[in-house]
């Protein structure tokens, strides 16, 4: 019986990367409210739509690259094999989501008081 490796992967992956950017962006976003708030005094519709765009942005950026990723995947052909390259992937979305995380944090709070004046 010849299993396709790369289809259980691909579930695998998927699953773990999509439950670690709900997860990090639900966290990010409670959070992130507090420290927008901070950032922007008085503001706080303002502050709640920010947060709100840096939360879509964060989710549609890590999804569609997580699911770009699939079409470089080489064949899989054993067990080893698949969870080196699970494991490879998904700490490269982790490295992306924490870089993505400085990054807003960075922007936010050299850049904030330019655009509420």
């Amino acid at each position: 019986m010849n299993i396709n490796l790369n289809i259980f992967g691909y579930f695998i992956y998927l699953g773990i990367t999509i439950f670690i950017i709900i997860r990090v962006g639900k966290i990010c976003y409670q959070n992130g409210n507090i420290y927008v708030a901070e950032l922007i005094p008085n503001h706080a519709e303002i502050c709640q739509k920010i947060n709100q765009v840096l939360l879509l942005a964060y989710y549609l950026l890590n999804m569609g690259y997580c699911a770009m990723t699939l079409i470089s995947w080489q064949k899989i052909l054993s067990a080893a094999q698949l969870i080196e390259t699970i494991g490879v992937r998904t700490a490269i979305i982790i490295f992306i989501i924490s870089i993505l995380h400085y990054l807003n944090i960075f922007i936010l709070t050299r850049y904030i008081h330019k655009l509420i004046k």
